[in-house]
């Protein structure tokens, strides 16, 4: 094989993982507008999925943190009787945790589009 045909096979395996994840997002996670996701939040468990340090910098009154990197190991802290409402910096990682969620049995599943980025809502820095 030359240096061509496996750029291109890399590039195709990077393309049908793209495509496949954003269908499993689609499936497992209903995008939310701010106001839609303040209209709701306070009946959920509000969770930031950033890491600490970005938390401890600015976050959504009332939420806490549950990092993306450490959702399969504090699953037992999520609720299945009540809905889910998860954000990030742009909506990436929540999106990604949502699908973890989602696996896990999870179903009622909400994250902010666009992001703690976007929100103009209240905020506590510590």
């Amino acid at each position: 094989m030359d240096t061509v045909s496996i750029i291109l096979i890399i590039l195709g395996a990077i393309i049908v993982y793209t495509v496949v994840s954003y269908f499993l997002q689609k499936r497992s996670v209903k995008p939310l507008t701010q106001d839609e996701f303040i209209a709701g939040y306070r009946k959920a468990q509000l969770v930031d999925v950033r890491e600490p340090n970005e938390f401890e910098g600015g976050h959504i009154l009332g939420s806490r943190n549950i990092p993306v990197s450490q959702i399969k190991m504090r699953m037992g802290e999520f609720r299945k009787d009540q809905p889910i409402y998860l954000y990030c910096q742009s909506g990436l990682r929540s999106g990604r945790a949502a699908q973890t969620l989602y696996k896990k049995g999870y179903r009622d599943i909400y994250h902010l589009k666009g992001g703690f980025r976007g929100w103009s809502g209240k905020v506590k820095k510590k």
